[in-house]
């Protein structure tokens, strides 16, 4: 079995299981999120996936919060920086490399997506190298660890709803025990991204954290697919809305009637400066 390597591990987060724990212990500390909700089945997550001294903690406390005491089958993960004319993409076998050990490709579903969707087809040695989904998988091997695992790129179209649904369809004819995930980061603001309508300073910061990132997540709580979609194009508030959306609507077909935050921080807590970048955490369940 081909193995995609694992290119950004080492710099944007451990590249040694045992330095990937104890950087996942202390994203694990103190006071846990949602801990008024015990025993609650959380199906899906939205996370972000800038490096782990970032965004890690965030995106570590959603997945931790979709582990379950019975063995995971599937996992499928919604990602990469697409556009609204951008082609579709998988990895169709193979495996994924992380610090805890390989991620199988869960091919009988890449071929059955094939079946309904173009897709742009990866392979272990021949693929964009792309952070969305990768910086999650030590995360999703450590404590999910499914059977299978798919990384899907979706760009910000309705036709990517619709596979976020047959995957949820598929999992459920299958009698597969499913996990999804949408990896998208929130406003890119200042000069770095060419994006800077409110100017500079602390104005400029209040803006992105209470209205410009605040309107999606209110879209993601309210599990709206089609506005998340619509506020990364008009309003530049999620740099991979339709990874975060087809997840949304997956995470519905499989019966996930709300949403709740996990987290909300900017880069600009761990590096000050006028260029910054917003950053959620979501889950949905029944």
């Amino acid at each position: 079995m081909e193995r995609r390597k694992a290119v950004f591990a080492g710099s944007w987060y451990p590249d040694r299981a045992g330095d990937c724990d104890k950087q996942i212990a202390q994203f694990l500390e103190g006071p846990q999120p949602l801990s008024d909700e015990p025993g609650r089945r959380w199906l899906a997550g939205i996370v972000p996936h800038a490096g782990w001294y970032y965004s890690g903690r965030i995106a570590c406390q959603v997945i931790h919060l979709l582990k379950e005491p019975e063995p995971i089958d599937l996992v499928v993960v919604f990602g990469m920086h697409l556009h609204p004319g951008s082609a579709n993409y998988l990895m169709a076998s193979g495996a994924w490399e992380t610090p805890f050990g390989d991620l199988p490709v869960a091919e009988s579903l890449a071929q059955a997506l094939r079946a309904r969707f173009d897709f742009q087809v990866e392979t272990a040695r021949r693929f964009s190298q792309d952070n969305t989904v990768e910086l999650q998988l030590p995360f999703i091997k450590k404590f999910l660890d499914p059977v299978e695992f798919l990384a899907v790129g979706v760009p910000p179209t309705q036709r990517s709803l619709e596979i976020g649904r047959a995957v949820a369809d598929w999992a459920r004819e299958n009698n597969k025990r499913l996990k999804i995930v949408g990896s998208t980061d929130l406003t890119h603001y200042g000069t770095n991204y060419g994006f800077s309508p409110q100017g500079r300073g602390s104005q400029a910061l209040a803006w992105v954290r209470d209205q410009n990132d605040r309107q999606v997540i209110d879209a993601m709580l309210a599990m709206t697919p089609e506005a998340v979609i619509r506020q990364g194009l008009e309003r530049q508030n999620a740099c991979c809305a339709g990874a975060a959306a087809t997840a949304m609507a997956a995470a519905k077909q499989l019966g996930a009637t709300r949403a709740r935050s996990v987290a909300y921080a900017t880069s600009y807590e761990k590096s000050p400066g006028d260029s910054f970048v917003g950053y959620v955490g979501v889950v949905m369940g029944a």
